[in-house]
């Protein structure tokens, strides 16, 4: 966590730890920089502040949008979800089935471990409703075509949520151009608190019920969600903000009328550049080793992938090659990653699991070099 978060979350916590949003001071200073914090996260992911909130985890945001949503099903609607995705984006779907929904699954192509296309536009209809799916797998590591996936869903007049857990951290998404109806990813993987954002269209949230206190009626997107957010941690998003820019401003010394989506694209750019130097050479090392099975692209290309690398050996169990790595400083585990339905598919036992070596931006090629090290001797 960058220190700029631990700062706005301990200022909070010793200098405004008040009900925000009254009159005097400490309290407008409080609401104000919660305030702040909305707008600076919509900015940074190209929405309108009035189309965010932000919840306690991806789970319970994806649980409050399903329970929302179901009000604008019909028995017999169809709803398409994959078996790639992390639970979260499986579940709260699936529960729909106890309202009628229909619940047709986009299996993954069990040799190569991604989601075609082609299977999709088999499975969507004129019935289908809902699309949920994820940007970026967390096993299998490829980015999926989301807006090609948007483009065919809203053919047939179907909702799209997109799961970013796996990406954001890799590069803010630009929800506009991906024209998703919902987008949400884990605050805490984009390195500030265990909160999460969820992104929705403006003309779709305000006809949502709602499912707060009775007097926000009409106070979209707070209607959504039961409650209200975490205050000291939903300010410290500011810090992720300044981190960011502070970023931004070591690498590029021009441009700074630029607007901050402008400014988050060129650091997502830097991003990759270097997650990719740091994770092909695994990629490539993993993907020669014939007692390894690599889950996903060998290689990352004009960020076709995200640097988390999920393998299995032929030889050894997850488990065993994950405490070896462990002992040697290398902070990884073996499990299924609330990902099991994926790991069932490609025939993987889903209690032992993946070996996942999970990279981003701060991370070197030393520490690449390291790991290889360490799996040649294994």
């Amino acid at each position: 966590m960058p220190q700029t978060v631990i700062n706005k979350l301990t200022h909070f916590m010793t200098s405004l730890k008040v009900q925000p949003y009254a009159e005097y001071p400490m309290s407008k200073i409080a609401g104000n920089q919660m305030d702040e914090a909305t707008d600076l996260f919509a900015k940074m992911i190209n929405a309108k502040n009035n189309e965010i909130l932000i919840g306690g985890s991806t789970s319970i945001n994806l649980y409050v949008l399903s329970n929302a949503l179901k009000n604008f099903l019909k028995p017999g609607d169809e709803i398409i979800v994959t078996n790639q995705d992390h639970e979260a984006n499986i579940s709260p779907w699936r529960r729909l089935e106890e309202s009628g929904a229909v619940i047709r699954e986009w299996k993954i192509n069990s040799n190569t471990a991604e989601l075609e296309i082609e299977t999709f536009k088999n499975l969507l209809s004129n019935k289908t409703r809902i699309v949920a799916i994820t940007h970026c797998s967390n096993i299998v590591g490829s980015v999926n075509e989301l807006k090609k996936i948007s483009d065919l869903a809203h053919e047939k007049g179907a909702y799209v949520i997109g799961d970013g857990v796996s990406y954001a951290p890799h590069g803010f998404p630009n929800v506009k151009e991906l024209d998703v109806d919902f987008y949400t990813f884990s605050l805490y993987k984009t390195y500030g608190p265990h909160l999460a954002l969820l992104y929705g269209r403006e003309e779709i949230l305000k006809n949502l019920p709602n499912q707060n206190h009775s007097f926000l009626d009409g106070y979209y997107p707070e209607t959504i969600n039961p409650g209200g957010p975490n205050h000291e941690e939903l300010s410290s998003l500011i810090g992720i903000y300044e981190y960011m820019m502070e970023f931004y401003e070591h690498h590029f010394h021009n441009s700074k009328d630029l607007k901050i989506f402008e400014k988050i694209k060129k650091i997502n750019n830097l991003f990759a550049k270097h997650e990719e130097e740091i994770a092909n050479p695994i990629l490539d090392y993993i993907s020669k080793r014939d007692d390894f099975n690599l889950i996903g692209k060998n290689k990352i290309s004009n960020k076709n992938r995200a640097p988390t690398i999920s393998f299995t050996s032929k030889n050894k169990s997850s488990k065993e090659i994950s405490a070896t790595l462990v002992k040697n400083n290398i902070a990884t585990r073996n499990d299924n990653f609330y990902a099991w339905r994926c790991l069932k598919a490609l025939g993987i036992d889903t209690e032992d699991g993946v070996i996942r070596i999970s990279l981003t931006h701060y991370n070197r090629i030393q520490e690449s070099e390291k790991l290889i090290k360490i799996l040649d001797q294994i």
